[in-house]
């Protein structure tokens, strides 16, 4: 059996949901599991996020360039949590057959904080299933990188254990600072998980990576393993990673993480917000949305605590398409880079009522004039509402089909967010 064809296998056994956009030298083991197609990478990680949330496992096949377009929602998926784990199987293209360049996809774990493996053909299956208990132990994405020859190797089939863990969103009672905090405290976790890894196999004076022959190898190598000071050289495929960070150390979080409760209040929005009545009914309703980046993110916040999760800018469509149901968008996080995903949605017919707050700025840098949407979504027939309209509390609801709803009202000037004490929540 080939690493590509024991990657397929493991897919199918760990996954509950598999998207790909394809690409060299990934397309074979996407097509090999059936994974769906979407319209572009951060489309098919959001689709991911959301199944996270509804637990269920999912991975997203994608080649090294693909990998840049997911980087909003895989750094912010770092601070926010998941629940099901998420694994993006990445595939390097190094020898540029079939690319624009040459990329290594490892960087991207140092950046977004997210635990790294980078199997041989004979640890191919259990990397993979490390990957998804790593996602679910941690509470964020994990990365599995494959090159062309690892794909290429003889691999024995692989053996899935079944096992699952179970991660957890960020507390709701945490700041955003104490979400990176939090989140800083689970990096240094991820480096004792590395340096203890039986994965790991290192001895004499040499270290293989991925591809590479050899005996001692390195399979978790963002955190890197614990590496002896008698090893000399490491072998790896592409640039000099783990060579370059087999030193690195943990970080330092600080011992206590910031609550609402320790700043004395939350933020919500401003007094007079003309969308106010939209997360009453919500909450009203005992509905949950994804939120946005913007002021959307508001809503996960007390008095109105309706937002579950808020993943990167135009993000909250695809991921309410697949777990909550319904998405709050701003106008211009919406043109930005949530447009595409609701295309796809239409496309597919999945359930979603798209909630777009249209208030012709951009709220949370200073009011910018932003792009009116309405034209961009002349295809999806919009109903179209005020603010103030009382029957917005019939169009607020779950859907059995996509539906938009543009919400409008204009920011009253001079105001800025309201807080709520913590003694009053």
């Amino acid at each position: 059996m080939k690493g590509g064809d024991a990657l397929a296998q493991a897919l199918r056994a760990c996954a509950d949901r598999l998207y790909t956009v394809p690409g060299y030298p990934v397309t074979d083991v996407a097509e090999a599991v059936g994974a769906e197609l979407t319209v572009n990478e951060k489309v098919a990680l959001e689709y991911a996020l959301g199944d996270s949330l509804s637990g269920r496992r999912a991975a997203v096949i994608l080649k090294n360039v693909g990998l840049n377009a997911c980087a909003d929602p895989l750094v912010n998926a770092t601070t926010q949590g998941l629940r099901a784990g998420v694994v993006i199987v990445a595939g390097d293209d190094l020898s540029v057959t079939a690319s624009q360049n040459a990329q290594d996809s490892r960087y991207y774990g140092e950046v977004a904080e997210v635990p790294v493996l980078e199997p041989s053909g004979d640890t191919i299956g259990a990397a993979l299933e490390e990957a998804f208990l790593a996602s679910e132990r941690f509470s964020r994405m994990a990365i599995l990188r494959v090159t062309a020859g690892v794909l290429e190797q003889e691999a024995p089939a692989p053996a899935c254990s079944g096992a699952r863990g179970e991660g957890r969103l960020a507390p709701p009672d945490l700041t955003m600072r104490g979400r990176v905090a939090a989140a800083a405290q689970g990096t240094a976790e991820m480096f004792a998980w590395a340096r203890g890894h039986p994965l790991n196999r290192i001895s004499g004076d040499t270290v293989s990576v991925g591809a590479v022959e050899g005996a001692s190898r390195a399979v978790t190598v963002y955190p890197p393993p614990a590496i002896p000071p008698s090893v000399r050289v490491i072998r790896e495929a592409g640039r000099p990673f783990l060579a370059e960070h087999r030193d690195l150390k943990p970080p330092q979080p600080p011992a206590k993480v910031e609550r609402m409760a320790d700043r004395g209040h939350a933020r919500t929005f401003c007094p007079h917000c003309p969308f106010k009545p939209v997360m009453g009914i919500l909450a009203k309703k005992g509905l949950s949305a994804a939120c946005d980046m913007g002021c959307a993110i508001l809503a996960m916040n007390p008095p109105y605590s309706v937002g579950v999760a808020a993943y990167g800018l135009g993000s909250s469509v695809a991921v309410a398409a697949r777990s909550t149901g319904i998405a709050l968008v701003g106008d211009y996080a919406l043109l930005h880079s949530g447009l595409n995903a609701l295309i796809d949605v239409y496309e597919r017919g999945l359930p979603l009522l798209c909630i777009v707050l249209k208030n012709n700025r951009l709220g949370m840098v200073g009011g910018t004039a932003a792009f009116d949407p309405v034209p961009y979504l002349a295809w999806a027939s919009p109903v179209i509402g005020d603010a103030g309209d009382p029957r917005l509390e019939g169009l607020i609801d779950a859907v059995d089909r996509p539906r938009t709803l543009v919400v409008e009202g204009i920011c009253p000037e001079g105001e800025s967010y309201e807080t709520v004490a913590c003694g009053d929540l």
